[in-house]
């Protein structure tokens, strides 16, 4: 029954974190000093889409319906990619402190240095994803 409890515990505490965090990126941020400043360098779902009074651009001002749909998509791609790059930072935190805590066992080292390189490993290909999204977004604008 405990376990049962700590799984709906968890549940419910990701859901809040995860729908938080998603409802804070979506909700456009009118409060910034231009339309396309980033907030924690997360694009708003709707940068380069807006003129200069941060009103919603006409997908024919943009270049087509499949522009302006292919623009929200990608800056969609590069939030969750850029989410992706903070989580694997803190992998590395967290396969750092495991390395230290591990007392000098062989395993537990092995285990932390795994950890670490995994999660650089996946920091890398998060970067040159969110590369890749900005060259192609650059091409459609």
């Amino acid at each position: 029954m405990k376990k049962i409890i700590q799984n709906w515990i968890s549940a419910i505490l990701f859901v809040t974190v995860v729908g938080g965090a998603a409802f804070t990126i979506a909700t456009p941020q009118t409060s910034f000093a231009a339309c396309n400043d980033r907030l924690l360098t997360f694009p708003a779902w709707f940068s380069g889409l807006t003129d200069g009074n941060c009103d919603i651009k006409d997908p024919a001002a943009v270049g087509g319906l499949g522009t302006f749909i292919w623009t929200i998509i990608l800056n969609i791609i590069e939030t969750m990619l850029q989410l992706v790059g903070y989580i694997s930072v803190g992998f590395v935190i967290a396969g750092g402190f495991k390395y230290m805590t591990s007392a000098g066992t062989p395993d537990g080292m092995a285990r932390a240095k795994k950890t670490i390189l995994n999660a650089i490993i996946g920091l890398a290909i998060s970067m040159f994803s969110v590369a890749i999204v900005n060259v192609v977004s650059g091409a459609i604008r």
